[in-house]
């Protein structure tokens, strides 16, 4: 059944991939060329967090979008916003510039999220969803690999690597857009209010929005901080493709136990993991280059995942109708935690207080592991849920489930309904 699910959907893990190594690529590449326009940290942190302002918006805007054209077309649209971002932000070397494109990167990468994620999450049951997400993870983490590494051949003060991205992005179109591509065909979808999920799952709240503050603080000032220890421009883009390295190679194993077992054992597990392994990387020095690489890349094994075992343990107590409301709603409480990460944490670099980056993210991700082994007190493991397959369906404008969103209409939209007349449905304005 998995590897049905997963021919669906090829092209569209294809187009993904490359956007992967474009969010990669482009967020060490402007932190660094950030460096060297010397913004200041502080400042860079504040454009940094543009791109998970825009992050939040795009979560909101992106069901609307579905709605109204498709997934597919949503999806190329989003990207190509995206591209044109990105190649301002080569044009035009100003900080104000920088965080507005910042802002509409985020807003069109978040959108492409919701559609990949919804599309995913609708499509799997109790028994493969933690399997699938973490196989899309790490096409996810494959991509911004491949990001790090092209980075470290590119000059940062240069052109050619905003092209890169731009040419990527303009790629990453080409699959979903030419090939007969799998769509969810359920019938509704409920809008999912933050407050019902807070209610009803709030590990997964709390989760989604303190490991996007991590990431956030990793991705955004994570170079800043290895530049500040020591580490040269090569260094940096291997201790940023290490945490990723880790978080590749131990998301399906984590995705597979979680599928077997309570998932918030495994999220406490990996949470406990990655306190010790911050603990040890801020007690290390750019002198200590192949053992930082090391624990950096223990430290991604054990907190990338924490996202995609948040997700799948969210999902488990969800209705399917509820599914492509509850991605959105998860998107923006994340986007919320890393709208704060980035300038927290350089705001403390700012004023000399760099020894408790990775302190910071180690108590973050012990808050919620302690969090995961209250809530097994509270409530009992998830029940098993199957739902519905799916059909496949040519590239199409509109298919049952986007006529029957969870984006709420504007005021002056109405819905056609039907009615029996006489024993037969007819069509009502």
């Amino acid at each position: 059944m998995l590897k049905k699910q997963l021919r669906g959907i090829s092209s569209l893990l294809s187009s993904i991939s490359l956007i992967g190594v474009c969010v990669g690529m482009t967020s060490t590449l402007l932190s660094l060329r950030a460096t060297i326009e010397d913004f200041g940290t502080l400042v860079t942190g504040f454009i940094m967090s543009a791109y998970f302002i825009g992050y939040l918006f795009g979560s909101t805007r992106a069901p609307k979008d579905i709605r109204r054209v498709g997934y597919i077309r949503s999806f190329g649209g989003l990207a190509a916003l995206a591209a044109a971002s990105v190649l301002v932000q080569a044009i035009w070397i100003d900080p104000v510039v920088w965080f507005v494109m910042r802002f509409v990167t985020g807003f069109a990468i978040s959108g492409i999220f919701v559609i990949v994620e919804s599309w995913l999450n609708t499509m799997a049951d109790n028994k493969s969803r933690g399997t699938l997400l973490s196989i899309y993870l790490v096409i996810i983490y494959s991509g911004l690999i491949a990001g790090q590494l092209i980075l470290g051949v590119a000059d940062p003060g240069g052109f050619i690597a905003f092209a890169i991205v731009v040419l990527l992005i303009n790629l990453a179109l080409i699959p979903i857009l030419v090939s007969v591509t799998v769509e969810p065909t359920t019938h509704e979808n409920r809008k999912v209010p933050v407050r019902m999920l807070l209610n009803t799952v709030p590990l997964g709240v709390i989760n989604a929005f303190i490991m996007q503050a991590c990431y956030a603080m990793f991705y955004g000032i994570g170079p800043m901080y290895a530049s500040y220890i020591g580490l040269s421009v090569v260094q940096i883009t291997f201790f940023m493709s290490a945490f990723i390295v880790g978080g590749l190679i131990s998301q399906t194993p984590f995705g597979l136990l979680s599928d077997r077992i309570d998932r918030r054992i495994v999220i406490a597990i990996c949470a406990a993991g990655g306190t010790a392994s911050a603990i040890m990387l801020a007690q290390l020095g750019a002198g200590n280059a192949l053992l930082i690489y090391l624990v950096v890349a223990i430290l991604g094994a054990f907190i990338l995942p924490l996202y995609s075992l948040g997700m799948a343990h969210t999902n488990d107590y969800l209705e399917k109708d509820q599914m492509v409301g509850a991605t959105g709603a998860i998107i923006k409480i994340g986007g919320a935690g890393s709208i704060i990460g980035a300038p927290a944490v350089a705001a403390l670099m700012q004023f000399g207080a760099i020894n408790y980056f990775f302190l910071l993210l180690g108590g973050l991700t012990a808050f919620v592991g302690c969090y995961a082994l209250y809530r097994i007190t509270r409530r009992a493991k998830a029940e098993e849920q199957l739902h519905s397959n799916f059909a496949i369906l040519a590239p199409s404008q509109t298919s049952d489930e986007l006529l029957t969103s969870m984006a709420e209409e504007a005021p002056d939209e109405e819905d056609d309904t039907e009615e029996e007349v006489d024993g037969s449905a007819v069509l009502k304005r």
